[in-house]
C-alpha cells in the first residue's frame, strides 16, 4: 500500500520523531469494507456513517475516499460534521442524526444537509421552517421500534402517515435503529424488523433504512432500501463470535524507549500489580492511555518482531511496559516499534481485554500520535 498523505498533528507534530506513537489508517481497507458490505446488500444502497470524526479516524480523509468510491449518502451526528462532509462529498446526501433545531435551519440550507426528525415537536418545527423558507431539501423521519432512545413512537408515526402522504413534509427517508443486531438470534431483532415492515407500508413511496453494520448480516428482511454501516467500515467485527468479514483498518504503534532487565521478584508499574516470576526483560514503549489504549486493557498484548508479548503491569498515561523475556536477545531495541493494534492484535481484541467495545476504542485512538494515511 502506498503512503497517501501525512497530515499535521493536532499537537503540531509533523514527524514521527516528535511523538511516541504512530496511528496508521488504511483508507483502501475502508473502501474495501464498504464494497464488501455493498455486495452483502445486493440491491439496497450502502451509505456510510462517519459521525464522531469517522469513528476517530479523520472525517475528511474517510469521506473523500468513500465519496470517490461511489458512496452517495453519509450520516453524521451534528451540523459541524455535516459541514466537513460537504467539503469532501459535494453531491452526496448528508443526514444529521441529532435532528433539527430552528436556530440551525439556515445552515441546513447553506450546506444542503438533511435533518433526521426525532420527535413530533421537531416535525412541527421542521414544517414551519419549510413553509417559511419554501425549502425542498428534505429530511428523514426516525421512528422508534424498540431502542427507546431518539425517534417518534411507532403509534405516533402510524397516525402521522396519512399526513405525510397528503401534505408536503419533505420526508425523503423513513428510518429506525436496531438495538441488538450484533446478537443475531436476539428476539428483539425480529420484533423490530416486523414492526418497521408494518410502518413502512403506511409510508408508501418513501425509501426506508433500518440496518446498521451488524443489521446488514441479518439478511434481506433488515436491508430495506438503504443500510447505514458505521463500525464495520473501520474494521470492527459486525458478527461477533464468527470470523470478521472486514479488513483491518488501523495500526497503533509505540516507540520503544528502553530495554531493562529485572530480577525475580521485582515489581512493575503503579500498584506493583506485576511481579517477575523469573529473571526478565522489559521493553518500555512511549504510548499509554492518553493515546487511546485503555488502562483497563492492561492484560492485553503487544506485537514486537512479529511475536505477541504480554504487557507487564498497568498501562499508564504515557508508557506501557512489555514482557519480552521470551524474545531472543536483540530482537527488540531502543527505537523499534511495538504494535498495540495490528500485527495480529485487532480492535476487538483490545476492546475485549478492556471490557468494552471496538467502537469506544476507535473513537479514542491517537489524539497525540503521528497520523499516517495509506491507500489513498
Amino acid at each position: 500500500m502506498a503512503l497517501a498523505e501525512v497530515l499535521p498533528e493536532p499537537n503540531g507534530a509533523t514527524s514521527v520523531t516528535e511523538t511516541g506513537g504512530t496511528l496508521t489508517v488504511d483508507l483502501a481497507a475502508i473502501e474495501a469494507n464498504w464494497r464488501t458490505l455493498s455486495r452483502q446488500l445486493r440491491t439496497a444502497e450502502c451509505a456510510a456513517v462517519v459521525k464522531a470524526n469517522a469513528y476517530g479516524l479523520g472525517l475528511e480523509a474517510v469521506t473523500g475516499k468513500l465519496a470517490d468510491a461511489g458512496c452517495k449518502t453519509f450520516f453524521v451526528a451534528d451540523i459541524a460534521e455535516a459541514r466537513r462532509v460537504r467539503s469532501r462529498a459535494h453531491d452526496a446526501a448528508i443526514y444529521v442524526l441529532n435532528g433539527f433545531l430552528p436556530d440551525a435551519g439556515t445552515v441546513f440550507i447553506d450546506i444542503g444537509a438533511q435533518p433526521v426528525i426525532n420527535s413530533t415537536t421537531e416535525l412541527a418545527e421542521w414544517d414551519a421552517f419549510v413553509a417559511e423558507r419554501n425549502w425542498r431539501g428534505g429530511a428523514a423521519l426516525h421512528v422508534d421500534t424498540g431502542m427507546n432512545r431518539l425517534g417518534i413512537p411507532a403509534e405516533e408515526a402510524i397516525a402521522l402517515a396519512p399526513r405525510v402522504q397528503t401534505e408536503n413534509h419533505g420526508i425523503t427517508l423513513l428510518m429506525s435503529h436496531l438495538a441488538c443486531a450484533e446478537i443475531a438470534d436476539h428476539p428483539l431483532n425480529a420484533a423490530q424488523i416486523e414492526m418497521f415492515k408494518e410502518i413502512k407500508l403506511m409510508f408508501r413511496g418513501v425509501p426506508a433504512s433500518l440496518a446498521n453494520s451488524s443489521g446488514i448480516f441479518l439478511g434481506d428482511p433488515a436491508h430495506c432500501d438503504l443500510a447505514r454501516p458505521g463500525a464495520a467500515l473501520y474494521g470492527v467485527n459486525p458478527t461477533p463470535g464468527l470470523p470478521n468479514p472486514m479488513q483491518s483498518v488501523v495500526e497503533l504503534a509505540g516507540r520503544i524507549l528502553q530495554i531493562r532487565k529485572l530480577e525475580r521478584g521485582d515489581t512493575v508499574g503503579y500498584g506493583a500489580t506485576w511481579t517477575a516470576k523469573r529473571p526478565s526483560r522489559l521493553a518500555v514503549a512511549a504510548i499509554g492511555y492518553a493515546d487511546g489504549i485503555p488502562r483497563a486493557a492492561s492484560a492485553s498484548f503487544a506485537s514486537i518482531a512479529g511475536t505477541l508479548c504480554p504487557l507487564a503491569g498497568r498501562i499508564s498515561m504515557d508508557l506501557i511496559c512489555i514482557d519480552i523475556t521470551d524474545l531472543p536477545e536483540g530482537a527488540a531495541r531502543r527505537g523499534d516499534e511495538a504494535l498495540f493494534i495490528g500485527g495480529g492484535i485487532s480492535i476487538d481484541d483490545v476492546a475485549a481485554s478492556a471490557g468494552t467495545i471496538g467502537y469506544e476504542i476507535l473513537t479514542h485512538l491517537g489524539p497525540r500520535c503521528h497520523l499516517v494515511y495509506r491507500g489513498a
